[in-house]
């Protein structure tokens, strides 16, 4: 008996649970070409962000009017250009293209600022082809004046706009980041949205001692990372009625196996593919069904939350007892030199 990977992720019907994240890597159309034929089940166009739409704009402004002032002749010599493309106009051909190439779902992203950019960039993906919309909420507040049941109402109303202004599945990428997530989760659940995409990775600077300047880093994610997607996955599995994708530390069949156990529909690869290649995502794919073959498992969807907290033999294992008894037992290094002495 042959296993399955077959699941349903955003009402879409995926071949694979295993989702190439919002990278670099979406931006070649051979790439997602063999990345489908791999064994990809949709993937995650890399993101619109409102700054490049902008910054591309405010760029092609001062490139059609610089010397128009000194020169009058300035004035006629730049003509109107038919079918000029600005804005998110490169993005969404780049879908369209992408849509035409591979049949697997392709899912786009957008990560925005103002309420309005949001409802208007929504509905031109959406217009544009895409199968679903991924919104990456992903801003470090700095008002202090903004209490966090404020920043999440932002949040909500953005969602909400959206949500109302299209028709296609949307799933919302979150940094963990909130006082009481199960709260704000289920608040989105309720506005209609289809799924939760955990976590997002927020990219910190780090400090240049030598020439004394603050410089981004971005680093490629770890194992130790998928420690906290599973523990919130597996908490929100079945008690809110949406898909789950991990995202982040997942760099192994078994990392995958973990996410899916703990409630995952999807798992989104990224650091792992950038680091050995796009090939590596069918290495992720053959050790998944290796494992279920000898466990006896022969569909995706038979483990999917077997260990969550809803199943777990111990739900306390993701609640405070579980953290008291895990540093009750770790041996503290100075009493072990001790007694080896």
């Amino acid at each position: 008996m042959s296993v399955s990977l077959e699941t349903t992720y955003l009402g879409l019907k995926l071949s694979s649970p295993l989702i190439p994240s919002a990278s670099p890597l979406s931006k070649s159309l051979d790439t997602v070409k063999a990345l489908e034929e791999i064994g990809a089940g949709a993937i995650v166009l890399y993101s619109l962000f409102e700054e490049d739409i902008e910054k591309e704009a405010l760029h092609l402004e001062r490139s059609l009017t610089v010397g128009s002032e000194s020169f009058a002749e300035a004035l006629s010599y730049v003509p109107e250009i038919p079918g000029l493309r600005i804005g998110p106009e490169y993005y969404l051909d780049h879908l369209r293209r992408v849509k035409e190439t591979v049949a697997i779902p392709v899912i786009a992203s957008l990560n925005a600022q103002s309420p309005g950019q949001w409802i208007k960039f929504s509905k031109l993906l959406e217009q544009a082809g895409a199968d679903a919309l991924e919104l990456n909420i992903y801003s470090i507040p700095c008002d202090p004046t903004m209490s966090s049941s404020d920043l999440e109402q932002k949040y909500l109303e953005i969602i909400r706009s959206c949500r109302q202004s299209i028709k296609i599945p949307i799933a919302v990428k979150l940094s963990p980041y909130f006082t009481n997530f199960l709260s704000f989760s289920t608040e989105l659940a309720k506005i209609g949205i289809n799924g939760l995409v955990l976590f997002n990775r927020f990219f910190q600077p780090d400090i240049d001692l030598e020439n004394l300047n603050v410089e981004p880093r971005i680093t490629l994610s770890t194992e130790s990372e998928l420690l906290l997607r599973i523990t919130w996955i597996g908490i929100l599995y079945d008690r809110i009625k949406l898909d789950f994708s991990a995202t982040g530390g997942v760099l192994s069949a078994s990392d995958a196996l973990k996410a899916i156990l703990s409630g995952a529909t999807t798992v989104q690869l990224c650091s792992a593919l950038l680091f050995h290649g796009i090939d590596y995502l069918k290495t992720i794919k053959n050790g998944i069904i290796e494992w279920m073959e000898k466990k006896g498992y022969y569909s995706v969807e038979s483990i999917r939350g077997i260990l969550s907290q809803k199943n777990c033999p111990d739900p306390s294992s993701y609640e405070r007892a579980q953290y008291v008894y895990a540093l009750s037992v770790y041996p503290s290094p100075s009493i072990s030199g001790l007694e080896k002495k």
